[in-house]
């Protein structure tokens, strides 16, 4: 690592301080009040024009200058549903993700990222204190599959190869493209419940297994050495669909051309009255949620630039 030998005066440092402050929170702002618009307001209507509106007006909104350089990298942690088959947003059954990204520094704030991340979720009804819930008794669980590209900002000036700015919290949002499957277990054998219709759907009108989400969560970098970082990081997906846990709708009576035991899966209650056609069977007014934990470690490629002596690094 280098180190710059003469230190600026006392005034220098006050000076970068209170710019650091201010570009800061002005970058902080701009990057919040998107975000909240596009989290808040859009979470049951997003499209893809919204998502890439924002990204755009982000990466306009933030300097894209100094630093150059890529890293790449993996990570190992936990993934977790929450939706109609869990919204208590209880953490009862995560499942291993693992993932590799890669990263394209634009300064020592600002760059963007593509990710692929492979999780496993399931929910049970049998884990609900509602009674409605455990009587409905329906479950799944799935592999997804998720592409990801996101804009990341940094709080503090992140600047590999340094001695004091080798460490920053980070926010980050995008948008990606989720590959899913949900499966029951009856009778010790699997179902792919998406082409048994159990909302009634007919054949050749299921939904698709494949949908878009909003990516917004916040990490943690820090340098271990002048090429290696460590990572930590929580995400989340707000899905732009409500069918990862093939649940959504109401009850209804799968089409004669499906297997009977499409009629089984449909609905599962032990009482004989509850699901008649027509009655709730999910909330489709809220899209499922799935949400990343994970650490991991980035390696960087590029040069390592010494700033002038009494350059203010805070920008």
């Amino acid at each position: 690592m280098f180190k710059i030998t003469r230190k600026p005066d006392r005034s220098t440092r006050s000076h970068g301080f209170l710019n650091h402050i201010s570009s800061t929170f002005e970058a902080f702002l701009y990057y919040t009040i998107f975000t909240y618009y596009f989290v808040s307001t859009r979470m049951y209507s997003v499209n893809y024009k919204q998502v890439i509106l924002w990204f755009l007006m982000s990466c306009t909104l933030l300097q894209l200058k100094a630093q150059k350089g890529i890293e790449i990298g993996g990570h190992i942690g936990a993934s977790h549903y929450f939706g109609d088959l869990n919204p208590d947003l209880k953490i009862s059954d995560p499942g291993l993700a693992l993932g590799i990204k890669f990263r394209r520094n634009f300064n020592h704030r600002v760059c963007i990222a593509a990710g692929l991340d492979y999780g496993r979720v399931s929910g049970s009804d049998q884990d609900a204190v509602n009674a409605f819930e455990r009587s409905r008794n329906l479950d799944f669980h799935s592999n997804i599959y998720d592409a990801n590209f996101t804009l990341e900002f940094n709080f503090f000036p992140y600047i590999h190869g340094t001695s004091d700015y080798y460490y920053t919290p980070y926010l980050f949002g995008g948008f990606s493209m989720m590959r899913f499957n949900p499966k029951t277990t009856y009778q010790e054998q699997n179902y792919a419940l998406r082409d048994l219709g159990t909302e009634g759907q007919s054949v050749g009108g299921e939904y698709f297994l494949m949908a878009g989400s909003l990516v917004y969560g916040a990490g943690f970098k820090w340098d271990i050495d002048r090429d290696y970082s460590i990572n930590v990081t929580l995400s989340g997906r707000r899905m732009l669909t409500d069918y990862i846990d093939d649940v959504s709708g109401e009850y209804d009576t799968p089409t004669s051309s499906r297997d009977d035991i499409a009629s089984v899966l449909a609905n599962r209650s032990e009482d004989p009255n509850f699901g008649t056609v027509g009655t709730q069977r999910g909330d489709g007014r809220s899209h499922d949620v799935i949400y990343f934990a994970g650490i991991g470690i980035m390696k960087y490629f590029g040069r390592l630039h010494c700033p002038a002596i009494s350059k203010d690094i805070y920008f």
